[in-house]
């Protein structure tokens, strides 16, 4: 699949400030697959910056993994603001350089929505060494690949945000 070239172009940024201020990604991906690291890794430089990615579609993957623990699974889903929480924050315990990570969770679609978590549903968190996690979700609108793009510019986004927050 070839990258667009705004996501390559927010990628890009973002290795930039990553550079600046000396910080280092981990990734947890469940929606995307490994489709945030993927565009981060697509930019030249991207190696100074970018420590890990964990693709942990499976809730064995996210339990194994990054440390998700079942009972939070399965009171609240996969697809949850705890679970988005647990998700980067067990990213950045287990990445060895990492000093910033971000989770992603959702439901990218066609199918696997419900009432209460629709298709476009994509829960957030970010952290960062020495800085508070932060959670955020949203419904995008679109099919698969425009939920999957608009996931990564946020996550972009909010690597961005808890960069400032240092």
């Amino acid at each position: 699949m070839q990258i667009e070239q705004d996501v390559l172009d927010a990628a890009a940024s973002l290795i930039t400030k990553c550079k600046a201020k000396g910080e280092m990604i981990a990734t947890a991906k469940s929606c995307t697959g490994g489709l945030i690291t993927g565009s981060l890794t697509a930019v030249d430089g991207s190696s100074s910056v970018v420590d890990c990615g964990f693709v942990t579609y499976s809730n064995e993957a996210k339990h194994g993994l990054i440390g998700v623990g079942n009972d939070l699974l399965e009171q609240f889903g996969a697809v949850s603001e705890p679970a988005a929480r647990a998700m980067c924050e067990g990213a950045l315990d287990r990445a060895p350089n990492a000093t910033i990570a971000v989770s992603v969770t959702g439901i990218a679609g066609p199918g696997g929505g419900t009432e209460t978590k629709p298709v476009g549903l994509v829960h957030f968190g970010c952290v960062g060494k020495d800085r508070k996690t932060v959670t955020y979700h949203e419904v995008f609108a679109g099919d698969r690949h425009a939920v999957r793009k608009a996931t990564v510019l946020k996550a972009f986004a909010l690597i961005s945000d808890m960069i400032d927050q240092k």
